[in-house]
């Protein structure tokens, strides 16, 4: 019993009022609006909200803080513009719409941030953008470029481009990845509502909110509520992004974006929202790149000393200890590593393509060197080249 209560108290000392205030006095943020709050619930863009967000965000910024802005509400305002009833479901249409949407979202924004005296930069992206390792290299250099002049980036989905295999899905995926680019120190998603429940409060008026967890604990990803109709992420879809943000060791609040003076609330160390603390340290650089990146050309399936030797260990992926391959995978491509239960262990970059690999797995060196004589690289997947999850 007193160990419980020490542990509880070491808890509430670490999610305490001054984790808050260090957290809003932090430098680099990266706030996420989505697409509810932006357009008002799709009535079109909600220009007193842009305005007001954005007088927050220029009283930050020329008090010193670097700022991005990651922005939905492309689609949206353009199927206002197009006068659509409804989103549409087609590739195209869709396609058509965030490109309409997109000159009146940018134009919004860079208005309101001139009336302060800020420039702006739009940034476009997809997810094969951030797959390709030089050019993810690329886009950081060019956002630590725009902080550095003192420039607010605007980011979205290049959902004009996009298509499936290339999408991010959703802006919460993204502004964690932004803030993995930027090794931001706190990542706000401003949302429709004031944070994560124990329950869908849409259903369950008694639902509790949750002031702070940590980012990628299971059991609050299973209290989370689904999607909403406008956006295409829903809660659990930010708390995955908020351990995507924990991987360079970013905090991530989640709180109402319509809560009066919400930014400035926030900076001050409010206890608005729901805090994400991230549980582990940061990672090296090359390892957040592989962490963040969302298609795997295959998935390898371990035993548990496999398993076992990844997490304790810190060992590279030996063939002898995968009991299975999915996937037409190239030497080079990223692939998922699930253990017995079909769980999600660890990622990487993969020695061996697929027919080579199926010829290795199950086998240690001796065996596999009597069979096709010397290997060159036995290892499947090397340490430095590899992620847990």
């Amino acid at each position: 019993m007193r160990t419980r209560m020490r542990e509880r108290m070491r808890e509430r000392m670490m999610f305490g009022k001054k984790t808050r205030e260090q957290l809003g006095a932090t430098q680099r943020w990266v706030i996420k609006i989505g697409s509810a709050m932006i357009t008002n619930d799709g009535q079109g863009l909600d220009q007193f909200s842009i305005e007001a967000w954005v007088a927050q965000m220029a009283e930050l910024h020329h008090a010193g803080r670097e700022l991005l802005l990651v922005s939905s509400g492309a689609i949206a305002e353009g199927v206002r513009r197009l006068g659509w009833r409804e989103r549409p479901t087609a590739l195209a249409d869709l396609q058509a719409a965030a490109a309409v949407g997109q000159m009146g979202l940018a134009q919004s924004w860079e208005a309101a941030f001139e009336r302060h005296g800020i420039r702006t930069a739009q940034i476009l992206l997809t997810h094969e953008d951030a797959a390709d390792r030089q050019r993810y290299l690329n886009i950081r250099n060019t956002l630590r470029t725009l902080l550095r002049l003192r420039v607010i980036p605007v980011i979205n989905e290049n959902d004009t481009v996009a298509f499936e295999e290339i999408r991010f899905g959703d802006n919460d995926t993204l502004g964690a990845l932004v803030a993995n680019l930027v090794e931001a120190e706190l990542y706000v998603i401003l949302t429709d509502q004031q944070g994560l429940y124990d329950r869908n409060p849409r259903q369950f008026p008694e639902a509790g909110l949750i002031a702070e967890g940590r980012a990628g604990d299971a059991a609050l990803e299973a209290m989370a509520s689904g999607v909403g109709a406008l956006g295409s992420g829903g809660m659990t879809t930010k708390l995955r992004a908020a351990a995507k943000a924990a991987r360079s060791g970013a905090f991530t609040l989640l709180a109402w974006g319509r809560e009066p003076e919400v930014l400035r609330r926030v900076a001050a160390g409010a206890e608005l929202g729901t805090l994400l603390r991230p549980s582990q340290s940061r990672l090296a650089a090359r390892k957040q790149w592989l962490a963040v990146q969302l298609q795997v050309a295959g998935r390898l399936h371990l035993d548990a000393g496999a398993v076992r030797a990844l997490r304790a260990d810190g060992k590279s992926l030996l063939p002898v200890g995968v009991t299975a391959l999915e996937g037409r995978f190239n030497r080079g491509d990223l692939v998922s590593c699930l253990d017995p239960n079909g769980v999600e262990v660890a990622r990487g970059l993969v020695n061996h393509d697929a027919e080579q690999a199926l010829l290795l797995i199950g086998k240690n060196t001796r065996r596999i060197e009597a069979l096709l004589g010397p290997v060159n690289d036995p290892i499947l997947i090397h340490r430095d080249n590899l992620v847990l999850v």
